[in-house]
Parts: structure tokens; sequence; C-alpha cells
């Protein structure tokens, strides 16, 4: 089995490997939790059932073809053996008609099934994604829970594995169910026309072909388990490994200038090659775990096809039982035993469906958590004010880091249309934490703020953010406005000195790696002029234009927001005239200069 990393700290990991991971009913209790949103309670649910009764009268009506089949088998071998010509004609016209249903019939099963699978994915992302974007969460996963595992591969890919592997092995268990109800009675019936000789004698076992099936099927299923039972923590790691290894590319790609500015490559490379390696490992152990899986199911199944041979060939041979009997009693048996060993034979499927199940519980787990610590945390009531009174007030506001220690204590301030204010202290001091708390998403601390409501404030953080798409939605971000007038958009470009832009705003390119950051910085303030706030946060949004280019920003946003209050946080002395309040943050104090 995979050994713990001892340097990684992901929530739940050490405790999931500490726990037994059977199949007990704890499992099928998250299981339920897990699809009763979507069945019971969804806005989807009663086509969601629609969809899960079609496939099981569609599952219970392949059954009933098969068992036709199976009596079919009796009929037509004993035609072959009997050389009854036009028996046999007609039995393979029934044959036809019997395949071309069990065919239909499979083809729709499938494809509801898909569909279902398609359609529950989808509700589940939606959810999945609600839970995980409302009130920050993602943000303070970070914060409150550093290191989880990977929670966009738990939305993008355990979420899909989890509604396929749930459909396809309910649907199988479904039919093996109904298989055993279906056969087992018949498998009874066949059992007594079967001899067991033994010390010349011939005995007759009542339902012995059913014993033989059950037994042979337990077998099957305890050394599947004993074999199997690895692959569960097997296919969990490997699913987080996988993630860790495509985070680090997707990292190199995110900062590839600042790596090959520091001519990191051989370390970037280093780190790689250490992933992949955690990666490979674990895969070999888990594909040698599967071969010895294999090797005992292969062994398994091929001995089960001769099994009901060996158990009715002394009644063949002594003329008791015609050849159709045998081939019936073959299929009958198949049927009992694969419907007594599902489990044994889709071992594999189950050990994925645990896993993935794991680790969506474990994403689950980790989103309450965040909300009960989030709603636990000592609070920063903010408040919102109508847009006509464009004001900030803080009140007995105290900030303190995630450990509890201090950060800033007991600051008051209100900030009226017009006023400019700039915090400045050394690094390190908190000011961009003061800027998140009052932007509401930082939780840690005490104190009421009020600030304008919706689109009213804006906040710009050093490194701006532009989404993936074209150059124009990231312009217009995060309002999105579709109506924004073209010429007005050239217009802003223009004026925050970006005019080589205009001829690519309806290219999609990734654009945080094609500008630099002076040019990213220009954006954030073209998005300023574009939506108009009337409150406006800057942590050092101007930090890598030249101070001549800085202030003739400052000035523009000044000439068309006069009215808006604009709180700055920097280090530049050359904002001090662009500016008429001045809050200085030192040992945890913010004092207002006059």
């Amino acid at each position: 089995m995979q050994s713990i990393d001892p340097n990684d700290h992901t929530p739940g990991i050490t405790a999931l490997a500490n726990q037994p991971r059977k199949f007990n009913r704890a499992f099928f209790s998250t299981v339920w939790a897990l699809a009763k949103p979507y069945f019971m309670e969804s806005d989807e649910r009663w086509k969601a059932r629609g969809f899960l009764l079609a496939i099981i009268v569609l599952t219970l009506m392949l059954v009933f073809i098969n068992l036709q089949i199976t009596d079919w088998y009796n009929r037509f071998y004993n035609a072959l053996q009997t050389y009854d010509q036009a028996g046999f004609w007609k039995l393979l016209g029934e044959f036809a008609l019997l395949a071309f249903s069990a065919i239909a019939l499979g083809v729709y099963q499938t494809y509801l099934t898909q569909l279902l699978d398609l359609r529950w994915r989808r509700w589940l992302t939606g959810d999945y994604l609600s839970r995980y974007l409302s009130a920050q969460t993602y943000y303070h996963m970070e914060i409150f829970k550093r290191g989880q595992d990977n929670p966009d591969q738990r939305i993008a890919d355990d979420l899909n594995m989890f509604s396929q592997l749930t459909t396809s092995l309910f649907t199988g268990l479904l039919s093996a169910i109904a298989n055993l109800v279906a056969f087992i009675g018949l498998l009874w019936f066949l059992s007594a026309k079967v001899v067991i000789p033994w010390h010349g004698t011939e005995h007759h076992i009542p339902g012995f072909l059913v014993w033989v099936a059950l037994l042979y099927a337990v077998a099957w299923t305890w050394v599947a388990a004993k074999v199997g039972n690895p692959l569960i923590w097997l296919n969990f790691n490997q699913q987080r490994l996988q993630a860790d290894f495509r985070f680090s590319l997707v990292r190199l790609r995110e900062n590839s200038e600042a790596v090959a500015l520091y001519a990191g490559e051989h370390k970037e490379e280093a780190q790689f090659k250490y992933r992949f390696d955690r990666v490979f490992d674990n895969y070999k152990r888990l594909i040698l775990r599967q071969k010895r899986f294999n090797w005992f199911s292969s062994y398994f199944s091929q001995v089960a096809m001769i099994l009901p041979f060996l158990a009715a060939a002394s009644a063949y041979f002594a003329k008791a039982v015609p050849l159709g009997f045998l081939m019936q009693v073959s299929s009958a048996f198949g049927n009992v035993q694969s419907a007594f060993a599902y489990l044994a034979q889709s071992y594999d499927s189950f050990a994925q469906w645990h896993a993935v199940t794991d680790r969506l519980q474990g994403f689950r787990t980790l989103v309450t958590d965040v909300k009960t610590l989030q709603s636990s945390a000592p609070e920063i009531i903010q408040t919102q004010t109508a847009t006509d009174a464009p004001k900030i007030s803080v009140r007995g506001l105290s900030i303190n880091l995630p450990d509890g220690r201090s950060l800033l204590k007991d600051f008051n301030i209100e900030l009226v249309p017009g006023d400019r204010a700039l915090i400045m202290g050394a690094s390190g001091s908190g000011k961009s934490t003061l800027l998140r708390a009052l932007a509401g998403i930082w939780p840690f601390g005490q104190g009421q703020i009020d600030l304008p409501n919706g689109e009213a404030k804006l906040f710009l953080p050093q490194r701006p953010y532009l989404p993936v798409g074209t150059l124009r939605e990231a312009v217009l971000y995060p309002s999105m406005a579709t109506g924004t007038p073209n010429d007005r958009i050239v217009t802003v470009l223009t004026q925050v000195g970006l005019p080589q832009l205009v001829e690519y705003l309806d290219d999609i390119e990734p654009w945080a790696h094609i500008l630099s950051l002076g040019e990213q910085q220009r954006i954030a303030i073209a998005r300023i002029l574009l939506q108009q706030p009337i409150l406006v946060f800057m942590d050092e949004a101007t930090s890598a234009l030249d101070e001549t280019s800085e202030t003739m920003l400052y000035q523009l946003i000044f000439a068309q927001l006069p009215k808006a209050a604009i709180v700055s946080v920097g280090h530049r002395t050359s904002l001090v005239p662009l500016h008429t309040r001045f809050l200085t943050l030192t040992d945890g104090r913010l004092t207002e200069n006059h």
C-alpha cells in the first residue's frame, strides 16, 4: 500500500489512510448523502426519477429476454441432436427476434443511463461550484485549511467519475439481482435431474447447482476482497498525485516569466520529476495490485465456464438428459453464478467508486468546516448603505491573523464623497489585510464597517485578475456589462495609455501572460473609469508604473469620478500629493496624520 508522505498535510488524507476502507454502512450512508439532493430535493428530481424508472424497466425486460434465450438453448440444441431441420430454422427465426429485442433494449438502457449520468453530473457540478464559490469559500479554504487536495480536480473529474460509476454500478447490481431472482428457480428445478456418482451410487442433492454457484461465488468474492481492497486507497492516491502533478505544470505556465528570469528551470524540472515519480510509484503499485486481482479474477471466471458441464456430465453421459438440457444448465448456471459473483467481478470498479466517494466527501466536509469556522470566527459586521450616501464608516475595527495574533486594534474612520485617503506603513504591517477586511473577505476580527452596496465599490489588488476570454471581457470584469458601447471602451483604453490594444478587443488570448504587470494595472484603472464606482480601494494598484504615469492615471480618476471616495495603499512618497488624508499603520495602530 502507498505510504503516506509525512510532509503531506492535506486535510483528511492521513485520517483516511488510517481508516478501514470497507463497504460498510458508513460508506453507503455517504453515497446516499451525495446522491439524495439530486434525486430527492433538486428541481430535476422528477425527471431523474423518470430516467431511473425507465432504466429499471429496461433492465428487467433484458433479464426476461435472457430467460427466454436460456430456454431457447434447450430447444435449439435438442433440435440439433435429433436432426430436426424444420425446428432448426424455426428456432433460428425465434432467436433473431430475441436477439433484436435484446439489442434494442440494451442500446436504450445504455443511452438512458449515460443521459442520466450526464444530467446528474451537470447538476452536481453546479451544486459543488455554488458551495465552493458562495461566501468566498474558495478563498477561506486557503486561509482556514491550507493545502486542501485540489478542489478543482474534485469538481472537474471526481464528480464525473462519481455519477458514472454510481449509475453503472447501480444498473449492474440491479441486473445481477434480477438475474438471480429469475434464474435461481430454474436452476433449482434443473438440479433435480443432476446425479452425483459416489462410491458406485447415484445421489441427488436438492438445488445442487445453486449451491455450487453460491459457494463458488462466495470463494471468488472473498479472494477479490482480500486481493482488491488495497485498490481503494491506491485509486484515491493516484487521483490526488496526478492532480498535484498537473497543478505544478499549470503553475509553471502561470509564472513562466518569473521562472525564466530566475533561470529556475532546473529547480522546476526537479520538482516535476519528484511529483511524477510519486505518480509513477503509486501507479506501479496500482497496476501490480490490479495484476494480482486480474489473475485471480480470470482464473475464477474461466473455471466458472466449465463447472456446470462438470456438474451435469454424469447425467448427460448416462443419457438421462439431452444435449439441450446440458446447454440450458450451462446458461442458467452462468447467470446465477454471475449474479452471485457480481461484486467480485466488479471489485475494481467498486474500489474506484469508493475512492471517488471518499474524495468528494472530503471536499464536502472541508466546505462545511470552513463555513463553521466562518460563523464561529469573531465577526466583522459589514452593512450596506444606499448608493445615494456613498460614505464609508468604520467603527471599532480590530483585525487578527488566523493564529489569533492581533494585527490592528480599535480603528475608526469615516470617509465621505471626494475623500482621498492614503494608508502607509512598513511592509508586513497589515495594510493589505486591512483592505481585505474592508472588502469583507477577511473574517478574523471584529467591529463594524458600513459600505455602499452592490457595484458601487471596486477593489483593485496589486496584480489585477484577468479572466480567460477576450480582452473586452477582461476590461469589463467583473461587471461584464455587455451593453458598454465599443467607442467608450476604445476611448478609455486610449486614456489609460493602451491604444495599441484596441484592435485586439475581441481576441481570446492568455492576457495575463501576454501583458506586462504595468499594462495589467492600466486595464484595472480602465475598469474604474468604465464602471464608475463611488468607492475605490487600490492596494498598490499602480506600483508597476512610473511616477509620471501613476500621477496621470490618478488625476484621470479624479477628473472622471470627482465624488468617489478613494482609499489607496502604497509606499511611494509620490502618492502623498495625490491624496487629502493620510493614515499610518504602526505597531497595530492606525493613526491619521494631519
